[in-house]
């Protein structure tokens, strides 16, 4: 019984580290202006602070993540949030373009690498059968910032200072590092393996596959949640203050999806599970590009969206675990990296018909597209597994 609550703390400080996470990936977005004000630069330049910190969380979720086997887990998760605290709250203080920019970025590098190490303590955790639930947990935090945080970090940066922002996530990260040092139990060091063993399930084709898949899959979901703004003020002719309002509807759609999947994930088996969400997906969103100027289904639409794509989350980690042996904290963490990835690659290209003079109702049937081609890759991917038995 002690035990069993034991974990469930170190299960919440995982998602209390999420949270802080969430806030900081997601909060800049109801700034920028503000951001591009005080600094004197235009809101595309102010923009480039998204890409520095998604550039980060690519380029920090294998490098970080290659050190976990040198310390013990709960030592790592440490580290992380130590860096992860520091430069959050070093960006309040930037007096310049170039000084955030560079603290964006540093910000970013331990984004994949927690969600990664995380994802692979949450199943050892986690009581047997229940891993998947485990992992929804340190999740939920990402989308509990969604309904909550970020629009709180909004609000104090809008009126008072954009920096209070950036102060609230090293608050939640200094909350984080006391809730890991005290909740979380003392893992063992894992002994050295052969480089080559060490390795070996960065050799699984499988794994890539799994990577492209994420990337290109949860682009869909990217496409249309970087246009969700002007879809709903010039499609549906909302105001700018229910933009808002919206997101946490999104955001509510997300909390529900992350535990559904998680569900998802038992009933059927993690890649099965990704591959009904994305053509879910694909279906929702073509549907939304034909009634998104209706008011009321384009709110409808927003929770329906954000639960589906949300129910991807814990189903494609654990495939990526699955699929790594020998490099599970590597493919995990690597997985996040396709996320942002999926981030940049589906506003892109949901932008280009936009930019071409086409309705911003475009960026759905981009989005279905990609979702469509996730969905085909899984599909693949379960072809490839019953040949080889």
């Amino acid at each position: 019984m002690k035990e069993g609550f034991s974990n469930k703390k170190a299960l919440l400080s995982l998602a209390i580290g999420g949270f802080g996470i969430g806030l900081t990936e997601f909060v800049i977005m109801g700034i920028l202006p503000n951001v591009a004000n005080a600094l004197a630069i235009t809101i595309p330049e102010a923009g480039h602070f998204i890409s520095a910190y998604a550039l980060g969380v690519v380029v920090g979720a294998p490098l970080l993540t290659s050190f976990s086997h040198k310390f013990p887990a709960n030592r790592m998760l440490l580290f992380l949030m130590v860096w992860f605290t520091v430069f959050n709250t070093l960006s309040a203080f930037s007096t310049s373009y170039n000084m955030l920019l560079i603290m964006r970025f540093l910000s970013g590098l331990p984004h994949g690498a927690f969600f990664g190490v995380g994802a692979v303590i949450a199943g050892k955790l986690a009581k047997k059968g229940k891993s998947s639930q485990a992992i929804a947990i340190m999740f939920s935090g990402l989308t509990v910032a969604n309904v909550i945080g970020v629009p709180i970090g909004t609000y104090l940066g809008n009126q008072y200072h954009w920096s209070a922002s950036f102060l609230m996530v090293g608050v939640v990260g200094i909350i984080t590092l006391g809730s890991i040092f005290y909740w979380m139990p003392h893992f063992k060091k894992e002994g050295k393996q052969p480089k080559d063993e060490d390795h070996k399930g960065l050799k699984n084709p499988e794994l890539w596959a799994l990577i492209a898949l994420t990337t290109i899959g949860t682009g869909g979901f990217f496409a249309w949640y970087s246009y969700i703004a002007p879809l709903l003020t010039d499609v549906a002719h909302f105001s700018e203050n229910v933009v808002s309002y919206a997101m946490i509807l999104a955001g509510l759609g997300m909390f529900i999806g992350n535990f559904l999947g998680a569900k998802m994930a038992d009933a059927f088996t993690p890649l099965r599970s990704v591959m009904i969400s994305l053509l879910a997906m694909t279906v929702i969103l073509i549907i939304n590009s034909f009634f998104a100027s209706n008011g009321i289904l384009a709110l409808v639409m927003t929770f329906l969206i954000g639960l589906i794509a949300f129910t991807i989350s814990t189903p494609i980690q654990m495939a990526i675990i699955n699929t790594a042996k020998g490099a599970e904290m590597l493919g995990s963490s690597m997985n996040q990296s396709a996320f942002n990835m999926g981030n940049a690659m589906g506003a892109y290209l949901a932008g280009l018909p936009i930019a071409y003079g086409y309705s911003v109702m475009s960026s759905s049937l981009v989005g279905s597209a990609l979702a469509f081609s996730g969905a085909i890759i899984a599909i693949l991917i379960l072809l490839y597994r019953q040949h080889k038995k």
